[in-house]
């Protein structure tokens, strides 16, 4: 008989008086991190049951703009290859991928 282990990634949200996120850390003791600050948080929870995604968006009131923009395309991005590594779907991710691209020349975000 195989021996489990549980892990555990804790997310902790300090809000203002209008419960406003101020302040975002995360910790993941097994990969190593311990109250890592961040500006932002996007996590989907599947619900089997109800077949729908769950969401949780969060990011601070400092959040830039600039840096927003730069979240989303990097989150797109890994979506795309998170997608084909769960589907095999190469025409859809390279679809997706596409799409991150114009995303980037569209937000004037894309490195030359």
């Amino acid at each position: 008989m195989s021996k489990t282990h549980n892990s555990e990634i804790k997310v902790n949200v300090t809000l203002d008086e209008n419960k406003i996120p101020e302040k975002l850390s995360w910790t993941a003791k097994d990969g190593g991190v311990e109250n890592m600050e961040s500006k932002a948080i996007f996590m989907s929870v599947w619900d089997h049951k109800a077949k729908e995604a769950l969401r949780m968006d969060l990011w601070t009131k400092d959040m830039p703009l600039d840096e927003m923009k730069i979240f989303f395309h990097q989150t797109l991005t890994a979506m795309s290859d998170t997608f084909e590594r769960a589907t095999s779907d190469t025409k859809m991710s390279a679809t997706m991928r596409d799409f991150c691209e114009y995303f980037a020349e569209k937000l004037e975000i894309k490195k030359s």
